[in-house]
C-alpha cells in the first residue's frame, strides 16, 4: 500500500519546509510513503526547499495556473507514481501533519473513498466571525447541493483512494474544494469526514483577496457543478412557476371570453401566452440539459476506464515519473 502525500505550492519557500518536516515518515497499514509538491509557477526558491528537503516527486508549472488545475495535476501525477493513496494537504502547516493517520484510516478499512478533514472552525482564532459564519453557510449549500454531509467542504486536507482519483474532474479554474465534494456526492462516489487538529496561522490566505469575492466565487463553483449533474431538476423547476402563472391568465381569459366579457382583457392573453413560452423554453433547455449530463456520465465512465488502463499499465511496467513540466 503506497500513500503520496501531495502539497500545492506558490511561493512558499518560507513555510514549506515547516509543513515538511512535520509530514509522517510511518503509517501502520501503509508499506510506502512518498512526498510531492506541485510547484504552481512560483517566483522564490520553493522548489529548491523541495529538492534540499528531499521531496520524491515535484510537478513544475513554469507559470501559475491557479489552485483547481494544479490539484488535478497532482493527482495525475500521484497515479502515475503508483499511489494507492492521494492525501492533499497544504504548504503552509495549517493542518496537523499527525492526523493524516485519520484521514487514510477510513480508506485502509474499506469505509470510505474520499475522506475530508473537519477543522474545528468555530475554535480557529484565527478565523474572524464573519469567516466562521460563512465557512458553515458555504458547506451547508455544497450538502445541499451534493447530497451529501460534509461539515466542512472548504477544507483542503483530503485524502483520496486510487479509484476515487481517477473519477475526479475538475472544470473550474478556481478550487477542487466545493465541485469535488458535489461531483462525488452526485455520482454516489462513498465520502465522509474526521475530526482534525489546525496550526497557528503562519501566513494569510492566497486563495482570496477579499471575503465577498471568496464567497462570489464559491457560490458560482457550487452552481456550475450543480446545474451539471442535475439540469433537469434546476430547470424543470424554473418551468414552472411561468407555466402554471402563464396558464392561469389564459383560463382567466377564456372565463371572461365565455361570459362575453373579453373586450380590455387581450393584454392578460399577451402575458398568459409570454408565460407559457418561457415556461417551455425552460422545459426544453432541462431536457437539453438531461441529455447533455446523460452524455457527460458516458465520457465520465469513458474516461475512468482510459485513466485506469493508462496508471494501471504505468504502476504494473513500473515506468514512473519523477519530475514533470508543465
Amino acid at each position: 500500500m503506497k500513500l503520496i502525500i501531495q502539497i500545492p505550492c506558490y511561493n512558499e519557500a518560507e513555510t514549506l519546509e515547516i509543513a515538511l518536516n512535520d509530514l509522517p515518515k510511518h503509517i501502520d497499514g501503509i508499506d510506502e510513503i512518498e512526498y510531492l509538491i506541485i510547484n504552481d509557477g512560483s517566483k522564490d526558491d520553493t522548489v529548491e526547499v523541495a529538492k534540499r528537503w528531499g521531496v520524491n516527486h515535484i510537478v513544475n508549472f513554469r507559470r501559475n495556473k491557479g489552485l483547481a488545475y494544479g490539484f488535478m495535476a497532482g493527482l495525475d501525477a500521484c497515479l502515475r507514481n503508483g499511489a494507492d493513496i492521494i492525501v492533499n494537504t497544504d504548504a503552509d502547516n495549517q493542518y496537523v501533519a499527525d492526523d493524516i493517520e485519520l484521514l487514510v484510516r477510513p480508506i485502509l478499512e474499506g469505509k470510505s473513498d474520499i475522506v475530508i478533514g473537519e477543522r474545528p472552525i468555530d475554535a480557529t482564532e484565527h478565523f474572524s466571525p464573519l469567516k466562521k459564519k460563512l465557512q458553515h453557510l458555504g458547506s451547508w449549500v455544497v450538502q445541499k447541493a451534493s447530497n451529501s454531509d460534509i461539515p466542512d467542504a472548504p477544507s483542503g486536507f483530503r485524502a483520496y483512494s486510487r479509484d476515487a482519483a481517477m473519477r475526479l474532474n475538475v472544470t473550474n479554474d478556481y478550487t477542487y474544494t466545493l465541485e469535488t465534494i458535489v461531483q462525488a456526492g452526485r455520482n454516489k462516489i462513498a465520502q465522509t469526514s474526521v475530526p482534525i487538529r489546525t496550526n497557528g496561522e503562519l501566513r494569510p490566505s492566497r486563495l482570496f483577496n477579499s471575503m465577498m469575492g471568496y464567497v462570489k466565487k464559491s457560490m458560482v463553483t457550487i452552481l456550475r457543478a450543480y446545474l451539471m449533474y442535475q439540469p433537469l431538476k434546476t430547470f424543470g423547476a424554473l418551468a414552472i412557476l411561468p407555466f402554471v402563472v402563464g396558464l392561469g391568465v389564459i383560463i382567466r381569459f377564456l372565463v371572461f371570453v365565455a361570459m362575453g366579457n373579453s373586450a380590455g382583457h387581450i393584454q392578460s392573453l399577451i402575458l398568459g401566452c409570454t408565460l407559457l413560452i418561457m415556461g417551455f423554453i425552460s422545459l426544453m433547455i432541462a431536457l437539453m440539459g438531461d441529455l447533455y449530463a446523460k452524455n457527460r456520465k458516458l465520457l465520465e465512465d469513458i474516461e475512468y476506464h482510459t485513466r485506469k488502463m493508462d496508471y494501471d499499465g504505468v504502476k504494473n511496467n513500473d515506468g514512473y515519473k519523477n519530475d514533470n513540466n508543465l
